[in-house]
């Protein structure tokens, strides 16, 4: 059996989880949170870094604190988690979904600027299987229309895009640490500020709303309910386990890569022969190798093709189901244009098992498999 996807340990998870129950702090905002946010912000370059219980409370309080309000606009794709749609809908916000390009699958910036109306407040720049977007492009029209860009780098973490770690570019930014993802902790996220005007803020609404952690930096003699907020933090234990990823973070992005190379070589015959694309980076990207997916050519059946897959013990998956087309993306959001892109690479698009640990020969089962499927090999 060949599963999509299998967690990981990197090293030192236990000794650290050991160590923050022997601190006697399990609730969060303690040691471990501070040394994964200082890790944070020296690797990306962000002004500061707030870790998250996940990505999605991360993007909540982006919207907080873009502040979107009732019938505000937030430009975004539809190819893309629910949750980059449903932070802003918590707050009234309504996302108007624009069309993807067809080599990275990300927002394509030819298509905001006409998306654009008095309503419009942000856009949210998703870095599709860790691929950047053009962030010179989404911030220059940002600039012109004085927008805030957030970037939903939830499958970005050690990626780059001309240097610039993906997360960091934009006024805000989100990672996501879930299990599915390059470097885990089950579940967490971080928010990532790149403007200094937010950083005051964003401390306060991740305190529940609190100036606790002035407080405790003795800034003021007690603290006070101050502004909106929730409970936003991780507790200390995944932190912990977060911190032993974080260290191993370039070593475990290197293996992923040499997969991901693997798979791009190995498919190389099969997209010669017209039944497959793969994956596209542009050469101002630095990829972190999050995922690795084909594009089946439009003559085949995915359900088939999974099928084919399934019966050989190997767990291939299909993405994102298009928000536009969804009954909450039908009630609460809309689409500027046709998404005849998105809509047209999301059903051909297919997911090959991508983990650390994932060997040579169940590479070459999986592609061989693959191409028997395609009538290829």
């Amino acid at each position: 059996m060949i599963p999509f996807n299998r967690p990981f340990l990197s090293g030192r998870e236990i000794e650290y989880i050991r160590q923050a129950h022997q601190l006697g702090q399990l609730a969060g905002n303690g040691k471990f949170t501070s040394e994964c946010q200082h890790w944070l912000e020296h690797k990306t370059g962000c002004i500061k870094s707030l870790l998250t219980h996940s990505c999605t409370a991360a993007l909540e309080m982006c919207a907080i604190l873009a502040g979107i309000a009732p019938g505000d606009e937030v430009i975004m794709p539809s190819f893309t988690f629910v949750s980059t749609a449903n932070a802003f809908v918590l707050r009234g916000g309504v996302p108007v979904f624009v069309d993807i390009r067809p080599d990275t699958l990300n927002l394509d910036e030819a298509r905001i600027e006409a998306a654009i109306t008095p309503r419009t407040r942000a856009i949210v720049a998703v870095h599709y299987a860790g691929v950047s977007c053009d962030m010179d492009a989404i911030m220059d029209i940002a600039r012109r229309h004085d927008l805030l860009v957030i970037e939903d780098a939830a499958q970005g973490l050690m990626s780059t895009h001309k240097g610039r770690a993906l997360g960091s570019i934009g006024h805000l930014g989100t990672l996501s640490f879930h299990e599915t993802k390059n470097v885990i902790s089950g579940e967490g996220g971080a928010l990532l500020i790149n403007s200094a005007d937010f950083v005051e803020r964003a401390e306060i609404i991740w305190e529940k709303g609190t100036n606790r952690s002035r407080f405790f930096r003795g800034d003021v003699d007690k603290y006070n309910w101050i502004d909106v907020g929730s409970s936003y933090l991780p507790g200390e234990i995944t932190a912990a386990f977060l911190l032993a990823q974080l260290e191993q973070a370039e070593p475990l992005t290197a293996k992923r890569q040499h997969c991901w190379q693997l798979y791009h070589d190995l498919l190389e015959p099969l997209e010669a022969a017209g039944v497959l694309r793969r994956p596209v980076v542009p050469g101002d990207c630095g990829h972190n190798a999050h995922l690795y997916y084909v594009l089946l050519a439009p003559l085949f059946s995915r359900r088939a093709v999974l099928k084919q897959l399934d019966d050989h013990g190997i767990t291939a998956v299909f993405h994102y189901v298009p928000l536009h087309s969804s009954p909450a993306g039908r009630r609460f959001a809309r689409s500027h244009g046709t998404l005849a892109t998105t809509d047209d690479l999301s059903e051909r698009l297919v997911r090959l098992p991508l983990w650390i640990g994932l060997e040579e020969q169940q590479q070459r089962f999986v592609v061989k498999v693959l191409g028997e499927a395609l009538h290829v090999l």
